[in-house]
């Protein structure tokens, strides 16, 4: 339960012609009522804090409202700009126009709160590793940027100061700052030349020349680089376009893992073959998911040090997501898989309910943690268009279809606002798995008790690959107890027909032996 009062929840939804503010859940009688009206917009986003929305009403106009009031707090006129970003408390924001020569500085960097330009600077293009040009730690304690084989760090505090300090890392193609806080930054350096590609980790202090961890690999065109929260441990995606081994057309993925103060660095010990789909943090930062393998995909949950904690089980999933709270998963299959949705509640280590949301483009968790919302959108889908906001235990409790839906989000809130979330953490780090409770047995009466009334039959979960034959073996080594204890309740039935069928056989065989 939330001590004191907590905020309540607020949606934005963006159709054609501009966008609206819906009050969330709960609804009185079922339908939001509108915060906001219509206001006429191309594109919007919040700030990380949830505190300022950035709305862009034309190619060369961008207006910021305050989210306590909605009202408008400032308008900046940038002509051809391309891209705008806010930083994470809505200090600054970040304006990309159209080069027309290479002198022009077309990065401009404005103090919100006084609508001056405070920083300039030039680039050529704009790609997901060098946009948003300057990058900040969630607290904009830390500022820095992307340039020729160097990371360059600002004083957010006084952009005049320009470039404070350097670190040089040749033939650097990409960088992520750490988060919370902003005490370490990761470089990723692409294979040259015979030379394997590499992540380091460095301190973003004064005079630091040398890594704090180095990971190498060949075989590797992109990374993902995702740090957790505290940054003290790195999860790096390397992705190939060519599959050495010819088992995916998709090319290859490994997942490692770096912490910063060396006690670990390698790959992640993955249980089946096949591509790493997701991964995600908790809000801890103390263990995350991952979904991986060929299809049916598995998904586990692991700890700090790359131990597995959970096994989520497996079948048509590519998506995983951590309420901000840390307490419910939610695995889905969306894009080019039918919309399966299963939802866990991870302290308790049992299944609350499955679902479906056919075709959905976005989802998340609200700030509270307590609903999860799935959109249909335009561009990316034409038809079908429409919200969908579930319950933690995966039962729908709105949905809303439009002719064209080109945005829906959650109004960002602080998780802390809704509630402690020490115990979670506690939880965590006393974590036991009982091995007189399996996990199916767990997942089994939840479902009995909580399962939506137009959720998918449970048929297809008995379904158990050639390649999975040690999947009972691996469930009772990571949570005790015997591996015929996890069978179900079809794969029994299925045991005992066969058992009888031995045994009818064999007495056939016996009774023409003796008439023999």
């Amino acid at each position: 339960m939330a001590t004191g009062q907590s905020p309540s929840l607020e949606i934005f939804v963006r159709e054609p012609d501009g966008f609206v503010i819906w009050n969330g859940p709960p609804f009185a009688d079922g339908q939001p009522s509108v915060k906001l009206d219509k206001v006429q917009c191309s594109s919007a986003k919040f700030s990380e804090d949830g505190l300022k929305l950035m709305v862009m009403k034309s190619d060369s106009q961008i207006n910021i409202y305050d989210c306590k009031t909605w009202r408008e707090i400032r308008s900046f006129q940038v002509p051809n700009v391309l891209a705008a970003t806010m930083s994470p408390c809505g200090t600054y924001l970040q304006t990309f126009q159209k080069s027309t020569s290479p002198q022009d500085k077309n990065v401009v960097l404005w103090r919100i709160d006084h609508g001056d330009s405070v920083h300039h600077l030039s680039q050529k293009n704009m790609t997901k590793a060098t946009w948003p040009s300057i990058k900040f730690s969630l607290d904009e304690a830390i500022a820095c940027r992307l340039a020729t084989n160097e990371v360059q760090f600002f004083d957010p505090e006084d952009f005049s100061k320009g470039i404070v300090h350097r670190l040089r890392v040749p033939g650097m193609a990409a960088v992520e700052l750490s988060k919370t806080p902003g005490a370490y930054v990761a470089a990723f350096v692409p294979e040259s030349k015979g030379m394997p590609a590499s992540v380091q980790i460095f301190a973003t202090g004064k005079d630091v020349q040398s890594p704090v961890a180095r990971r190498s690999f060949f075989r590797c065109s992109t990374v993902q680089l995702n740090w957790n929260s505290g940054s003290t441990g790195l999860l790096v995606l390397v992705q190939s376009d060519v599959d050495k081994t010819n088992q995916s057309y998709y090319g290859e993925s490994k997942l490692n893992y770096l912490t910063t103060d060396g006690t670990h660095e390698g790959l992640v010990p993955l249980r089946k073959e096949g591509p790493v789909h997701d991964v995600q943090w908790s809000c801890s930062g103390k263990e995350f998911a991952v979904v991986y393998g060929f299809m049916p995909a598995m998904a586990t949950v692991f700890d700090k040090k790359c131990n597995p904690l959970l096994e989520l089980g497996s079948g048509p999933y590519n998506t995983i997501r951590w309420n901000p709270k840390g307490k419910f998963l939610c695995l889905a299959g969306f894009g080019n898989l039918p919309g399966d949705m299963a939802f866990w509640d991870y302290v308790e280590k049992k299944q609350l309910g499955t679902t479906k949301a056919e075709c959905s483009v976005t989802s998340e968790w609200s700030p509270d943690g307590q609903y999860f919302m799935t959109a249909t959108t335009a561009p990316r889908l034409q038809v079908d268009n429409g919200i969908k906001i579930f319950h933690h235990n995966g039962s729908l409790y709105f949905k809303e279809m439009f002719d064209k839906l080109y945005q829906a989000d959650w109004k960002p809130e602080s998780p802390d606002r809704f509630g402690e979330i020490a115990e979670l953490g506690k939880s965590v780090e006393s974590l036991k798995i009982d091995g007189t409770k399996p996990q199916g047995q767990g997942s089994k009466s939840s479902q009995v008790s909580s399962k939506p009334a137009n959720a998918p039959a449970q048929k297809p979960a008995a379904y158990r690959p050639p390649h999975a034959k040690a999947a009972a073996a691996v469930q009772a080594q990571l949570f005790g107890g015997s591996s015929s204890g996890e069978l179900s309740r079809n794969a029994l039935k299925n045991k005992k027909k066969r058992e009888k069928q031995r045994e009818k056989k064999a007495a056939e065989a016996g009774g023409g032996a003796s008439d023999a």
